[in-house]
């Protein structure tokens, strides 16, 4: 049903995992692993700018 292509999951120094996929028209998804189906819906530029900020530790204190 679903053609998005999911990334290897990004976690955490806690137990939260998120990641990270792509449709075929270019619609940017964020879940949390192994909850894809209750996936967040945004640009792909809104989704890049909040996955580096995890990755740069910015969000330390949600995880």
């Amino acid at each position: 049903m679903d053609d998005i292509t999911w990334e290897e999951p990004f976690c955490g120094e806690g137990a939260s995992c998120f990641r990270l996929g792509t449709d075929p028209t270019g619609n940017a998804y964020i879940a949390i692993a192994g909850q894809e189906e209750h996936r967040l819906t945004d640009s792909r530029d809104a989704l890049r700018a909040l996955i580096l900020d995890i990755k740069a530790g910015k969000a330390d204190h949600l995880l």
